[in-house]
């Protein structure tokens, strides 16, 4: 009788316990998301679809990728999601491949042309626009919030990620430190700017920015702006471009004729052109490159 009762109470403790996990996925979610909208669910999303690749791994970074039932094209970290259907560019997604998948939230960002015709659809869409790290403190504490997740979980992500780019920063060379960078995002050439979170992860590598901040995150340069600014290391995170093609003027720039240029291959310039969990990785690739390459 004993161990019978004993039983009983076990299986009573496990069945109180499935039903306080099921009432907490019952409860209403709400937040504000970055267009400054309210989105209000019944319950914490079980089924989502992203649409933007730093909020996939946001949603993976939390431990929540099981959620996750569609991405855009672009979403293919952690190996996990490129198994995932795609549902197309992000800023211009299929809807129909979208509802099909019967999300009970949609993520994306602030400029994606998806979410007011999802919404008239019926389904939740919360936009997000990480920018800079404090952007992406706040969205990865927002995507923490939708998900239902515990505020604690994305504490915690945010302080390995800070550690991770201290650890970077002082993993570079004496040398190193102070060098002049310039940073080309894509042709154009289009650069990043002090202001951008590329021109952050360099401040805090302690290296300097020769594009200034006033010139905006991401500005379209004069080619000779850059063979002026003369810097001391060229990085290049444009994913699509395998080899560095010099501008008119550029081949007598010192960096170009002492091979003093990192030109990212696809895997590296992802994750250094994403404001998002991988901050602390990009960190990391772009100290590799300073201290083989910082004269």
């Amino acid at each position: 009788m004993t161990r019978s009762r004993a039983l009983r109470r076990l299986l009573l403790a496990a069945c109180c316990a499935a039903l306080s996990v099921q009432a907490a996925a019952a409860e209403p979610v709400t937040l504000t998301d970055d267009r400054g909208r309210a989105v209000r669910l019944a319950r914490a999303p079980q089924r989502i679809v992203s649409l933007l690749p730093s909020l996939t791994e946001s949603v993976c970074a939390l431990g929540e990728c099981a959620r996750l039932v569609g991405v855009d094209r672009y979403s293919n970290w952690p190996d996990a999601v490129q198994r995932l259907p795609q549902v197309g560019g992000g800023l211009d997604p299929s809807i129909e491949a979208i509802v099909a998948l019967r999300p009970d939230l949609v993520l994306a960002s602030t400029a994606s042309r998806a979410s007011e015709r999802l919404e008239a659809l019926g389904i939740a869409v919360a936009a997000f626009e990480p920018r800079s790290y404090a952007d992406s403190r706040r969205v990865l504490d927002g995507v923490a919030r939708v998900l239902d997740v515990d505020d604690a979980r994305a504490a915690r992500l945010w302080r390995e990620i800070e550690a991770g780019v201290q650890a970077a920063a002082q993993s570079l060379p004496a040398r190193a430190r102070h060098a002049r960078v310039y940073f080309e995002v894509s042709r154009g050439p289009y650069a990043a700017g002090e202001s951008s979170f590329i021109g952050e992860t360099l401040a805090r590598l302690g290296v300097r920015n020769v594009v200034p901040r006033f010139l905006g995150p991401y500005p379209r340069l004069n080619p000779e702006f850059v063979v002026r600014a003369d810097p001391d290391v060229i990085m290049v995170g444009n994913r699509s471009m395998q080899t560095m093609v010099p501008y008119p003027g550029w081949q007598g720039m010192r960096a170009l004729r002492e091979n003093r240029v990192c030109v990212f291959g696809p895997g590296d310039a992802e994750v250094v052109v994403r404001p998002g969990p991988r901050l602390a990785e990009a960190a990391r690739v772009m100290a590799r490159c300073l201290a083989e390459k910082a004269p």
